[in-house]
């Protein structure tokens, strides 16, 4: 899976209102702080938190004491759910669905293949939330991931 800059720098833009949202739930936090905290092009961020705004993740206000905070609690939001608003499908096959993908001759079950990946990804990505990912308390299932002998081996 390829996880694109945009993904990963509003994945942790999230991280960072979702530790404000810890503290007071109404906290705005400056689009400045998190660039800064996060080693983020301000520029960058400001499309992508504009995006999870009009996704109605974020809420924003402007000003001088303006600045962004969640729109809802951490632990409603999953890691898929921020990804799909900034990148689209979790999984596709040049731009279609793997369930829609057909192929003939020796590729005819590769479909599968292309599905079960999608299938593997939500398991991670739909049932890791921000809240689990700030407290460290990930899925059991993601933990069982991380616990393999391969999962952080290079190949």
């Amino acid at each position: 899976m390829h996880i694109s800059s945009k993904s990963d720098y509003g994945i942790r833009a999230m991280l960072e209102l979702a530790a404000a949202y810890e503290v007071d739930p109404d906290e705005l936090v400056r689009g400045e702080y998190i660039a800064s905290a996060q080693s983020i092009p301000a520029k960058f961020l400001e499309g992508i938190l504009r995006q999870l705004r009009l996704a109605g993740l974020v809420a924003s206000r402007r000003g001088v004491d303006g600045g962004y905070r969640l729109d809802c609690d951490p632990s409603d939001v999953s890691i898929a759910d921020i990804i799909r608003v900034l990148d689209g499908p979790l999984a596709d096959v040049h731009g279609i669905r793997p369930e829609d993908v057909k192929y003939d001759g020796a590729s005819e079950h590769l479909r599968d293949v292309w599905v079960a990946v999608r299938a593997s990804l939500r398991d991670v990505l739909e049932r890791t939330t921000l809240r689990d990912v700030l407290t460290g308390k990930l899925p059991r299932e993601t933990r069982r991931l991380l616990d393999r002998p391969d999962a952080w081996t290079r190949r």
